[in-house]
């Protein structure tokens, strides 16, 4: 890789960068807002035809449409850019803070999660072009539109478009420190459900069968299986039951969250948890245990292949004259539904930014230019 070229060339778009980027963040795209959703995706499928790719979209009726552009190239590999178009904010945020540059801070609603990093997927392939370079099979960008529901319809598109990449690139902002991601937990939200029978607190408490009390000492059992394998979380983050103090509680419900790094450690403590639920035994209670629909992702695992991934984007950062290092995290994204495949994958390959989903979402202006030239720089390894 040329890097002086290859950033001689970058540095002076940042200027267009900037003002498509205020493009893109004038546009509510709240997950909820279809039409917003849609706009962006119009956008960015103009911008990626001209390039020359291939453009196709899978259409939603609830949320926006999926968007997957191919650009086919004269050599052999496949690199998927994954990213997707919605955000949090409700309409008429983009008017209300609209995009400001202070200093080095860039802020606005969807630039760090994730309109930054749909942008810099763009100029990177337009960057491979104008430089010259088509030795690879596909180069595959896809934005989906359901990032931030819990919801979504994405996944088995997602994992159809990864099959087979030597590379899923996801185009989220870089830690606020530089890092990249090279590990994701697993979710799963379970429901407990507990039920026992109703009595008169005062008169005739011995009738009755505390279904609260019974879903506590429940939970203190569960609670016990936190890191039953390294980095394995519960967190009981919802409790509800009874009406009044004077009646002894028929019901009771608790939400969990169960997070893990490997799927072989998620499945062992949701067995755990189930065993739990099962061996509970206590005169007149009954309890119930359900995965909540929608809850749930896989994990990134560091597989051997990541870990490749990894050593080839601080190669490059090398030779650009900086340094990044691998994180994990313990929150998911749509690399998780990637990784099922068994593609490799990074996350993070956007410019740095920070505080998402507030209103001061920001990404660094002087990381634009150098995280384009490594995404760049990390592709033409992959395939060259």
């Amino acid at each position: 890789m040329q890097a002086t070229s290859l950033m001689n060339h970058l540095t002076p778009r940042l200027d267009q960068y900037l003002a498509d980027l205020r493009a893109l963040t004038a546009i509510d795209s709240g997950s909820e807002y279809k039409a917003g959703v849609d706009a962006v995706q119009d956008w960015l499928a103009a911008r990626l035809s001209r390039l020359g790719c291939a453009v196709d979209r899978h259409l939603e009726t609830r949320y926006g449409d999926h968007l997957l552009a191919t650009l086919t190239g004269v050599g052999a590999g496949k690199i998927v850019l994954l990213g997707h178009s919605d955000t949090v904010y409700p309409l008429g945020t983009a008017a209300q803070r609209p995009m400001q540059i202070v200093g080095d801070i860039v802020r606005g609603p969807g630039t760090c999660d994730m309109k930054a990093g749909l942008l810099s997927g763009i100029y990177a392939m337009e960057a491979l072009l104008a430089l010259g370079w088509r030795d690879f099979g596909q180069i595959v960008f896809l934005s989906v539109s359901d990032e931030e529901t819990g919801e979504r319809c994405s996944p088995p598109l997602i994992r159809a478009v990864s099959e087979g990449a030597d590379a899923v690139l996801t185009l989220e902002a870089a830690r606020a420190n530089g890092d990249i991601v090279t590990a994701r937990k697993a979710i799963a939200w379970y429901t407990i459900t507990a039920r026992g029978r109703s009595a008169h607190a005062g008169v005739e408490p011995e009738k009755g069968r505390n279904a609260i009390m019974a879903l506590a000492g429940l939970l203190l059992e569960i609670n016990r299986l936190n890191n039953l394998r390294p980095g394995i979380t519960i967190n009981v983050g919802v409790i509800e039951g009874g009406s009044r103090p004077s009646v002894v509680p028929d019901f009771a419900r608790a939400q969990l969250d169960l997070r893990a790094w490997t799927q072989a450690d998620m499945d062992a403590a949701s067995t755990a948890i189930a065993a739990c639920v099962a061996n509970a035994q206590e005169d007149g209670i009954t309890f119930e245990l359900a995965l909540q629909p929608d809850s749930t992702a896989p994990p990134l695992e560091y597989t051997p292949g990541v870990q490749r991934l990894e050593a080839l984007t601080q190669a490059v950062a090398a030779e650009l004259g900086f340094t990044v290092h691998g994180a994990r995290t313990g929150g998911s994204s749509d690399i998780c539904f990637a990784a099922q495949t068994g593609a490799p994958g990074l996350d993070g390959l956007g410019p740095v930014g920070g505080l998402d989903h507030g209103p001061d979402e920001y990404i660094e202006l002087r990381s634009i230019v150098p995280r384009i030239a490594l995404l760049v720089g990390v592709m033409l390894k992959v395939v060259g």
